[in-house]
Order: C-alpha cells, then structure tokens, then sequence
C-alpha cells in the first residue's frame, strides 16, 4: 500500500510563506511607497505559491484565490497609478470569502470542513456553526476595511492592514477554541 497524501508544509515555513508578502508589503511601502509595495506585494505571493508549490506539489484553493485577487487590484493600482484598487482589495476578498462560505452554507456544504478537515475533526453541526462564525467576521473585516481606507491616510492604513487586521484574525480564531472542543470527534482509524 502506497502513502497517497501530500506532503505537508512545517507550520512556521507555511506561515512565513502566508504572512511574508505582507510584511515585505509592510517594509517597502514605509520604505518607498504604495505602488513599489504594491509592486513587491505582487512578486512576494508569486514566489510564496511558487515556494508552496515545489514544497507540496499542490497549491490550496484560498492562497491561489488571494493571489489572483492581488494581481488583478495590484495591477490596477500600478496600471493606473491609483492606490483604491489596492486598499479595496481586502474589502473584495473578504466578501468574497465570507459569500463562499455562506453560499456553501446554503447549499449544505461547509467549506470550512472542505479546507481544515485534516486539522480538526468536527461534528456536522460544528462545522455550520464555525463556517458562519467565519463568514460573519470575514464580511465584519471588509466593512472595517472599507472604514479604515476611507478615513486614514495610505501609510496608516497599511499599517492597520498588517497590525489590526493579523491580530484580529489571530484573536477570532483563537476564540473558536471552546467551540472546536465543544464539537469535537475523535477520527476513526
């Protein structure tokens, strides 16, 4: 019998992989400006899924969603030399994820399941409940996206997208813990 699984990322190359193209994002835009970091952001997520890529020999469906979604707003920005497209592309991304989510809701099918289901092992119920969690909190992000771009100044606002918006995502997920041990199962053999 033949091992068939693929071959999984040590979890600090696959969050330096995830969160190194922000922080490079972070650097070049306090260094040089939007579009240079717009610039670089773009090359980094290229280079992370190529990185992930040659690693795994998979490429997950999120990574590649963001990707593409930083190439067609970080190519506008650059194209036409107009920082909206960038600052709206988490407000885009994360409606995005939150509607996949609930669209998978709808049709009966936790996406979350789909993704994490290797890491946690949940029952039905716990998986619907996670999903919408995520999926309220995702669409709760975009509209504080769309507050922060709006009101503060470009450099402030990547600093919130690298300081407020990581730490958020770290809170709310570290908050789900009482929910993933409620709803547990153990996995069969």
């Amino acid at each position: 019998m033949t091992d068939t699984a693929k071959p999984q990322l040590n979890p600090l190359l696959k969050l330096a992989l995830d969160l190194g193209p922000l922080v490079l994002f972070f650097f070049a835009n306090a260094r040089y400006g939007i579009f240079v970091a717009t610039a670089t952001f773009m090359v980094a997520v290229l280079a992370a899924l190529a990185a992930s890529y040659l690693l795994t020999r998979s490429l997950p469906i999120m990574p590649v969603v963001t990707a593409i979604i930083v190439l067609v707003f970080g190519g506008l920005t650059l194209i036409l030399h107009n920082d909206v497209f960038i600052k709206i592309k988490p407000t885009i991304l994360y409606a995005l994820f939150g509607a996949v989510l609930l669209g998978g809701l709808f049709f009966g099918k936790s996406f979350l399941g789909v993704v994490f289901d290797s890491l946690f092992h949940l029952t039905e119920e716990g998986w619907r409940k996670l999903t919408l969690r995520w999926a309220i909190f995702f669409f709760a992000l975009a509209v504080l996206n769309e507050i922060v771009w709006r009101n503060t100044s470009t450099n402030v606002w990547v600093d919130f997208k690298v300081f407020g918006f990581l730490p958020l995502t770290f809170l709310f997920g570290a908050l789900q813990y009482p929910l993933l041990k409620k709803y547990a199962i153990e996995p069969t053999e």
